[in-house]
């Protein structure tokens, strides 16, 4: 059943999102170009389940404008299979409840088609931001999910360089967009240098070399134990969830300050209070193809970057010097200490401006747009939007 009464929202397309990542959890690239979709259609972010539930039910919680994210509430014997089919029951009801003119599905993992594949969109979206095969607790089914949905859908877009590589070949309409930036948001760092920071971190002494993001088995806890030894009057500051890993996981230095999740809105007033922005990334079959969206946000907020030798940071990045590659510990806390003398050279924030000058998430997801124009159905104009030029997904 319905948690609550979707019927006569639906003026618009829909865009159903199938998503592995909880929307509240970290801010990142579905956010980012979902709520730009949110421009063109009423977009339903559909989480995996819950299970806590008596009776099988779907809650919906506005997160945006033209935004809600839909969680399906199952029961908790649900084996996998069970579990499809009541997802399955829930959108099918969902949707018979409203009048959509078109509809619009974007995948970030395979896994939904155990649950959507009767379902016949007027365009179907793959957006690879992982290979997911390659982290821990993957589904066994994954492998085969994807073939089917590379089989399914219109088009395929990659998070970055090595992933457009790995996928070549795949579908005919692939295209790689890296990630992108939020400059405005981030550039605040820039503003905020000198000032009171958050009350955490400015306990915190100087100079700190500072991490956000999701930190998990890509992260590589040895190169961070043995830099912070190497480095004592340096502080590492870490910012971000755990996952996957638990609090027993993590090094503990008086120097290595683990200060938990924070905020999107509160990322540059931390990011103002760095020295150096880090990447202290494993090299494994996790990061083989990662595209770190805090690359970008690192420089934009005016920080020079050091990381380890991620193949979608080392290109574009290493290769035109805005970011150090460290090969191995102490060439990694060699570049951080060359970093924190650098902090405010003008000659390396002018280049770093130069390289973002042309990327935005705005110009990421107009480019998708366009392909996806070009993918589906045809496209109608619509002079009902608060932007009267603004083109409507049809």
């Amino acid at each position: 059943m319905l948690q609550q009464d979707f019927a006569g929202l639906g003026r618009r397309p829909a865009l159903i999102c199938l998503s592995h990542l909880r929307w509240n959890f970290v801010y990142q690239r579905p956010q980012h170009l979902l709520s730009r979709a949110a421009r063109h259609a009423d977009v339903f972010y559909f989480e995996e389940p819950v299970f806590d539930s008596a009776e099988p039910r779907l809650v919906a919680t506005e997160v945006g404008p033209g935004i809600q994210v839909l969680v399906p509430h199952l029961p908790a014997a649900s084996a996998m299979e069970a579990a499809e089919t009541e997802q399955r029951q829930l959108l099918d009801e969902f949707l018979a409840l409203e009048s959509f003119s078109e509809l619009i599905i974007w995948y970030y993992t395979p896994m939904p088609l155990g649950f959507t594949s009767h379902l016949q969109p007027g365009v179907c979206v793959y957006d690879c931001m992982d290979e997911l095969k390659s982290f821990r607790f993957a589904p066994a089914q994954l492998v085969t999910r994807e073939i089917e949905l590379l089989a399914r859908c219109d088009a395929v877009f990659t998070g970055g360089q090595s992933l457009f590589e790995a996928k070549a070949g795949l579908h005919p309409n692939l295209h790689c967009f890296p990630s992108s930036i939020d400059k405005a948001h981030f550039e605040q760092a820039r503003r905020l240098r000198g000032e009171a920071g958050p009350q955490d971190q400015e306990a915190i002494p100087t100079p700190r070399a500072g991490f956000f993001g999701v930190i998990d088995e890509r992260m590589d806890m040895d190169l961070l134990r043995t830099a912070a030894l190497q480095a004592p009057h340096v502080q590492f500051v870490m910012v971000g969830p755990l996952a996957k890993i638990s609090a027993s996981d993590l090094p503990k230095l008086p120097n290595l300050h683990w200060l938990g999740p924070r905020r999107y809105e509160e990322l540059p007033s931390y990011l103002a209070g760095w020295d150096c922005g880090i990447m202290p990334f494993a090299l494994n079959e996790s990061t083989r193809f990662i595209s770190p969206t805090k690359t970008p946000e690192y420089l934009a907020g005016g920080l020079p970057v050091v990381s380890t030798d991620i193949n979608d940071v080392r290109r574009p990045y290493g290769d035109m010097g805005l970011v150090s590659i460290a090969a191995n510990p102490r060439d990694f806390v060699d570049e951080i200490e060359r970093s924190i003398r650098l902090r405010g050279d003008e000659r390396r924030l002018k280049r770093v401006d130069e390289f973002l000058a042309d990327k935005s998430w705005d110009a990421t997801f107009d480019e998708m747009l366009q392909i996806l124009r070009k993918s589906g159905e045809k496209w109608r104009t619509t002079r009902a939007q608060a932007d009267l030029d603004e083109p409507e997904w049809a």
